[in-house]
């Protein structure tokens, strides 16, 4: 594709929009972001805080440690780190510098003051409404669509800002610096999972138990990423499709396999670019949260970038992705927590299964269950199936985990 082509420059500002830092999890983080710009807006520490939330945002915030809090969980941890220590300004990395001070005051902060929540639906799959008030005054800031989206300010019932929702190859100069703080950000976090002790230690458990070897190396480091974040890590991350894991999923496999293969940096980044837009291709039509787990997408995408560090070309690539579509696409999402480490771990597992059936001449074709035709209507499908046909399964979950 030449650069002058106008699908150029859109896949370019796909990957600065998509490929941001965020500390910790990021829909606790997106909740932090909210509360620190209504605190902003009111200007005085509120006395009362009301959420409002999807029913997504609850799934995905209640067994997620918030960092920088001293392992504080849940919404209302989240709320009153942004309101005690955030600095909006900094979006996703809101709360990245808390001292020992402000995390005593976050504690006495959640011990003293009502912060209430509210399962409400308004027609977006993410949606957060904060609420702070202070005697008479209050504030108000609601986020929707994605992670960074404030759709609206509102302050003592006169609307400060709004902006209408809507219905639901490369020349490396572009997006080298994106994709090399993509490589530097979610490896350290990858390491440090695999050095420390991070909830069910699926890195450490997949490396002692299946070996050494590339393919296990990249399965465990992208897990021992989540293992890190998941429970309370405080080292940022690269994202993609708004999720931290789904960022660490398309990202680290890569890295391992590059290493392995002495692939150079300028192949890594290419096939980065591969495994990100793949990935955001595929969660384009399911959206982005979902009963479907975004691992399984991620993975996939992530399969596509090996193949390409592997020397193979798009037939291969897109057998790959159809086959790691069809073997774990039933895998669903029942929040952020631990267990997200070990569906990363067998999202990248079909991955890499999928590569190898394309290359024993093996794969999963047009009317095998969810497989379509082609890899387009297969992705189409999916869409389908993680929007509209597990919107019951996802309510199923909430009432679940609210039970």
């Amino acid at each position: 594709m030449e650069r002058n082509d106008p699908r150029y420059q859109v896949y370019v500002e796909i990957l600065k929009e998509e490929l941001i830092p965020a500390m910790g999890c990021t829909e606790p983080i997106a909740l932090a972001y909210a509360a620190a710009k209504a605190r902003e807006v009111l200007g005085v520490l509120p006395d009362s805080v009301q959420l409002q939330v999807s029913g997504s945002i609850i799934k995905n915030v209640k067994s997620v440690i918030v960092p920088n809090t001293g392992h504080l969980k849940g919404m209302e941890a989240a709320v009153a780190a942004g309101i005690i220590a955030g600095s909006a300004e900094k979006e996703l990395e809101v709360i990245s510098e808390v001292s020992e001070e402000k995390k005593s005051a976050i504690r006495d902060y959640l011990q003293t003051v009502p912060i209430t929540i509210e399962h409400t639906e308004q027609g977006h799959v993410f949606d957060i409404v904060v609420t702070e008030r202070c005697g008479q005054d209050y504030a108000r800031v609601r986020i929707a669509d994605y992670h960074t989206n404030i759709c609206r300010i509102e302050k003592n019932g006169t609307v400060l800002y709004e902006v209408p929702l809507l219905d639901e190859t490369a020349d490396l100069r572009d997006v080298a610096d994106l994709l090399e703080r993509q490589i530097r950000y979610n490896n350290a976090i990858a390491e440090e999972g695999l050095l420390g002790d991070y909830g069910a230690n699926i890195g450490r458990v997949l490396l002692t138990t299946y070996g050494n070897d590339v393919s296990n190396r990249a399965k465990a480091k992208a897990a021992a990423g989540s293992d890190a974040r998941m429970n309370g890590c405080e080292l940022p991350v690269i994202i993609n499709s708004g999720s931290g894991n789904q960022g660490i999923t398309c990202s680290v496999p890569l890295i391992e396999y590059a290493k392995e293969l002495h692939s150079g940096k300028e192949k890594l980044y290419r096939a980065l670019i591969i495994s990100n837009l793949v990935a955001i291709h595929e969660k384009t039509g399911i959206g982005t949260l979902s009963a479907y787990c975004g691992a399984v997408s991620a993975g996939a995408g992530a399969g596509a970038g090996i193949v390409y560090l592997c020397g193979d070309g798009y037939q291969a690539a897109i057998h790959t992705v159809v086959n790691a579509l069809a073997i774990v696409s039933g895998i669903v999402c029942d929040g952020a927590k631990a267990s997200c480490a070990a569906k990363i771990a067998s999202s990248v597992d079909a991955a890499l299964l999928g590569y190898n059936m394309y290359k024993c001449n093996q794969e999963f074709k047009g009317g095998d269950g969810i497989v379509m035709k082609d890899i387009e209507t297969t992705i189409k499908g999916i869409g389908r199936l993680g929007k509209d046909g597990m919107r019951q399964t996802n309510e199923e979950i909430i009432r679940l985990m609210m039970s």
